[in-house]
């Protein structure tokens, strides 16, 4: 066991694949010389060599595209979209071809594609370098989508995902790739620590896609969360005093329907929190699920707490960020509903 963080704990991942696989390849734009713009593969070209870790010419659409064709034929490719808000031009690409080859060709070929993208804000990035767009994934049929939030989980799930004989959208939160921060709340500075480095086993583990994280128990109020807005939560619970469940769900697609409904059965209420905009957002299809399975144990209406349905302000980053503040607010809201 060694202490990474998330950055670090995403490259040993790499690393570990590489090496294990002679199948798996890394490739993006930037990936290999440089080591990515976050510094995800530093190093991977280096000692794999530029057969293995390569860079591409900016095309997300190329990218995706080549990675589909190399994984139609057996490997097992790993790629890179610098940022989240670039991955719209390979939109096409992934619902179209990548989620559906297994379908159109009954089973003759999988695609088994990683596509991991740093995403969502909280480092000032603006409105091209701070979207969540995970909801729009989870609504292609054929499509895996994971999001961790700690450096465990991010080395665990990410392996699962390369192992994994179907296309996988690997959403990284960039806010929690390094360093402890100050997080901030309705325009005031709060201080949350978000455990940015954790002891993670250096060599090869999985973690289950599809198994969410009980990371707090509770019995007043169940809390559903993803990314940074796990941490998020857990900085509400501790602010307000609440004996709050806390679930890190880990991967939406395949989703762990289970945990969700035996914690809400328990405590009889749910918050949801999620940084991307409300509208259409995955809250929405959470909020169904729970008022389907939990509708006679809920003692209170279910509160959402998201990102507002605009693009995402630099000069109010703090006021778009749910931050504690907001989801303390919702928890009280629940409890005395």
């Amino acid at each position: 066991m060694t202490t990474m963080s998330m950055i670090q704990a995403v490259n040993s991942a790499m690393a570990v694949m590489l090496s294990r696989d002679p199948k798996v390849v890394v490739f993006g734009e930037d990936v290999g010389y440089f080591g990515g713009v976050f510094r995800a593969t530093e190093g991977l070209q280096k000692t794999f060599g530029k057969n293995r870790c390569f860079d591409t010419p900016i095309s997300e659409g190329g990218i995706v595209g080549a990675a589909i064709g190399m994984g139609a034929y057996g490997m097992r490719p790993v790629v890179e979209i610098q940022f989240a808000d670039y991955i719209y031009p390979a939109f096409d690409q992934l619902a179209s071809e990548a989620a559906r080859i297994r379908y159109r060709s009954a089973g003759e070929f999988t695609v088994p594609i990683t596509v991991r993208s740093p995403y969502g804000g909280g480092i000032f990035g603006g409105q091209t370098h701070s979207q969540s767009p995970e909801g729009l994934f989870t609504h292609v049929v054929g499509l895996k989508v994971v999001i961790p939030s700690t450096p465990y989980d991010a080395k665990g799930l990410l392996i699962s995902s390369i192992e994994d004989d179907d296309p996988v959208i690997f959403l990284e939160p960039k806010r929690l790739y390094s360093g402890p921060f100050e997080g901030h709340s309705d325009g005031a500075v709060k201080s949350w620590s978000t455990h940015p480095a954790s002891e993670v086993p250096e060599g090869h583990y999985r973690v289950p896609l599809g198994q969410a994280a009980v990371v707090r128990e509770g019995a007043e109020v169940t809390v559903l969360a993803y990314g940074t807005m796990v941490h998020v939560a857990l900085a509400a619970t501790r602010d307000s005093g609440m004996d709050a469940e806390v679930i890190d769900l880990r991967s939406l697609i395949p989703l762990d329907v289970d945990t969700i409904v035996k914690s809400v059965s328990k405590t009889g209420r749910c918050v949801i929190v999620h940084e991307a905009t409300r509208t259409s957002g995955f809250g929405a299809e959470l909020a169904a699920i729970v008022q389907k399975h939990c509708f006679f144990d809920l003692e209170a209406p279910i509160e959402r707490v998201t990102g507002w349905d605009t693009p995402y302000p630099h000069a109010f980053e703090w006021q778009y960020f749910p931050g504690p503040a907001r989801v303390a607010e919702a928890m009280r809201q629940v409890a005395a509903g």
